[in-house]
């Protein structure tokens, strides 16, 4: 699968598209079209990875770059949002969180 074709062809930017699941972790695929995004948290802790192109990112008050090639992770519940000038392929795996037991390990 080209992920770089499959992005350029989703009908909108910033709209992800399920590519596989594996186990309990979504595999999913954007576009960036340069609009950055309010803030956002999610319940999963997520893997980003850039494909192509560059992420401007901001991570719990501290702004990142994340280019071509590189992998940024972003916890379970860390607020984050995208900057402007974001453009370009963005891969993102999505994993749960495993819940607790309720034990505790000693």
């Amino acid at each position: 699968m080209n992920l770089v074709h499959t992005a350029s062809s989703l009908p909108k930017a910033w709209e992800s598209a399920v590519l596989a699941e594996i186990g309990t972790a979504a595999v999913k695929v954007l576009r960036m079209d340069g609009r950055s995004l309010p803030p956002e948290v999610h319940a999963t802790a997520e893997a980003l990875v850039v494909v192509e192109g560059r992420l401007e990112l901001l991570l719990e008050e501290t702004e990142f770059t994340v280019a071509e090639g590189e992998l940024c992770r972003v916890p379970a519940g860390a607020v984050h949002a995208v900057r402007r000038g974001s453009r370009g392929t963005l891969l993102i795996i999505e994993v749960p969180e495993r819940p607790s037991s309720g034990t505790i390990d000693s």
